[in-house]
């Protein structure tokens, strides 16, 4: 049973995270639940960390990247997403995106298409899949925002032909031009120069790295993420609320 619940965790992806810091100190349940919830996860799968949710009397619990939940007692595990059902908000999500702040700066931006608007002092980065409808509707929000500079991941992971339509784009003459013509206007790019390379499996590592498991997904210069829809008032919110001092002078962005 243990074998199949560490067969099972390790393959849970959904609710994936990136590694943590380093977790803030646990009250005495939380430690308690800890202690006990670990040894019955099975073999090699270590608790990084336990604390108390305020939504239905659970607990989460972090482990190799993953976030899950249990009952006061360690008794039952949770394994899904907890929505709170008068505003449909995906707790789990809100929660994984708050756990999953990175460095800006860390992030290969060279491995990235980058397009400016205006004075481009916004910073945005966005995996995306050049077959994602849902990225087909976030560009449709972008092309209403100015002053945003914003670097494109293309992650090839929804389509057998991903990889070629991004290889194409990132070879075209104007990469920038070339992205905006197909996520917004479905133009294809003409084929790559057979001695043209992309950088698929630097972002795929990447994304692996990071955890991200859907496209799009942003992330803002502060290193907050996100992988909700967003309409133009809240992305803009979002946008002028990460660059502040710390968070300009953390983005590193060329």
């Amino acid at each position: 049973m243990k074998h199949k619940l560490a067969l099972a965790f390790a393959l849970l992806s959904a609710t994936a995270l990136p590694a943590l810091s380093q977790a803030a100190a646990e009250t005495p349940t939380e430690a308690r639940i800890h202690a006990l919830i670990e040894p019955r996860m099975g073999i090699n799968i270590k608790v990084d960390g336990v604390s108390k949710t305020p939504y239905g009397g659970l607990y989460e619990v972090r482990t190799n990247g993953d976030v899950f939940y249990t009952d006061e007692n360690a008794k039952y595990l949770f394994v899904g997403k907890v929505v709170d059902t008068t505003t449909y908000q995906d707790l789990t999500r809100a929660r994984a995106d708050q756990l999953a702040t990175i460095r800006f700066g860390d992030l290969p931006l060279e491995a990235a298409i980058k397009t400016v608007r205006g004075d481009g002092k916004r910073v945005m980065a966005v995996f995306e899949d050049p077959n994602c409808p849902y990225c087909r509707k976030l560009h449709q929000t972008l092309k209403n925002i100015d002053n945003v500079t914003i670097y494109t991941f293309l992650l090839d992971i929804l389509s057998d032909d991903s990889a070629v339509k991004s290889r194409n784009i990132w070879c075209a003459p104007d990469r920038a031009q070339a992205w905006r013509a197909w996520i917004e206007d479905s133009k294809v790019a003409p084929a790559a120069p057979a001695g043209c390379t992309a950088p698929h499996e630097q972002v795929l590592a990447l994304g692996k790295k990071l955890h991200v498991i859907g496209t799009p997904t942003v992330y803002f210069a502060d290193g907050t993420r996100t992988g909700s829809a967003f309409d133009m008032r809240a992305l803009e919110g979002r946008l002028t609320a990460a660059l502040k001092p710390h968070a300009a002078s953390d983005a590193g962005a060329p």
